[in-house]
């Protein structure tokens, strides 16, 4: 079993930044791919930024130069520096890792965007 502890979601002025963190622990042999979903009131749930063990990464378009996703291996925790945020980044955000055998969610952390 893998658990995974988020960290750093709350209430944030537009324009304003946060950074999110994801740590994981347990039976962990080698995680693939580490990112970040988010889900918003109504709406599915959506990929934000992910990245692959080799390094490679994947950003949703309405992120793209403004998020930044980070992780270190040895620690197996991941982060999301998130910067000019938008009310419509407002979401629960959902940290994710695959690893050869199994999906894991976290519980989620809500992210507020507003004045």
């Amino acid at each position: 079993q893998v658990q995974l502890v988020e960290s750093g979601g709350g209430l944030v002025q537009p324009g304003g930044s946060l950074r999110l963190s994801c740590a994981a622990s347990g039976s962990i042999f080698r995680i693939n791919v580490m990112g970040w979903y988010r889900q918003a009131p109504g709406k599915q749930r959506e990929l934000v930024a992910i990245m692959v063990w080799g390094g490679s990464t994947t950003y949703a378009d309405s992120v793209k130069g403004r998020f930044t996703i980070s992780r270190d291996n040895a620690e197996n925790t991941v982060s999301l520096q998130m910067n000019s945020l938008k009310p419509e980044d407002t979401a629960v955000y959902y940290c994710k890792v695959e690893t050869r055998n199994n999906d894991y969610w976290g519980k989620g952390t809500l992210v507020t965007v507003s004045s």
